[in-house]
């Protein structure tokens, strides 16, 4: 590998908006990274999911390209 050109990592703690906080690394510099959402505040992972009312977008379509 060349030197030089490769980024510097960090240890790093991420704190969620929930309150989870994890431990990992990153290039940006600092001690703490605040999060808005994770894998235990966000609706995908934790079942919560929330439907979006998405009805009437073929409706929206057709009638936008006359098909």
């Amino acid at each position: 590998m060349k030197k030089g050109i490769h980024p510097n990592l960090h240890d790093v703690e991420y704190v969620c908006a929930c309150g989870n906080t994890f431990k990992g690394t990153s290039t940006k510099a600092g001690d703490v990274i605040k999060l808005d959402i994770c894998d235990k505040c966000h609706p995908l992972y934790t079942g919560k999911k929330v439907m979006v009312d998405a009805t009437g977008r073929a409706e929206q379509f057709k009638k936008r390209y006359s098909v």
